[in-house]
């Protein structure tokens, strides 16, 4: 596994509430954002916003009374393969599979993975957002 970062994702209550007070702080959304999720650049990361159920429901866990914390790590890799690749490593390393790499809803590519204390990895392919030569991710203006 690279030793990256691609996005932090904040399980929120309110979307548009939290996207509110992230542009009141002077972040700005990207034009990837959407109803129901907000992309902010941040370095060579970004900071995504999501609703928490929904956040739970796409990891594949109940939003109460599982553990779920309502943040997911992500890296983001340059092909499917690279994601089915890593999802392995991470599996033959201890981690446990919580919802196998598979065709998303929004066009891409994703799995996730418990760490042995439970934080949770998204490991994705997403064709619109750009990768630079170090792995830093580029979101749409």
């Amino acid at each position: 596994m690279e030793p990256r970062i691609s996005l932090i994702t904040l399980g929120v209550a309110d979307v548009a509430r939290s996207r509110r007070f992230y542009e009141a702080l002077g972040w700005r959304a990207s034009s990837a954002s959407q109803e129901g999720v907000a992309f902010f650049q941040a370095g060579g990361m970004a900071l995504a916003l999501f609703g928490r159920e929904a956040l739970a429901e796409d990891a594949g866990l109940a939003d109460a009374g599982s553990g779920f914390g309502g943040i997911a790590l992500a890296q983001n890799m340059r092909t499917q393969e690279a994601v089915d690749q890593l999802m392995a490593e991470a599996e033959r390393a201890g981690a446990r599979i919580v919802k196998p790499a598979q065709k998303v809803f929004w066009g891409g590519y994703s799995g996730y993975f418990a760490d042995p204390d439970g934080h949770l990895w998204e490991i994705a392919w997403n064709p619109g957002f750009a990768l630079d030569a170090d792995g830093s991710l580029r979101l749409p203006a």
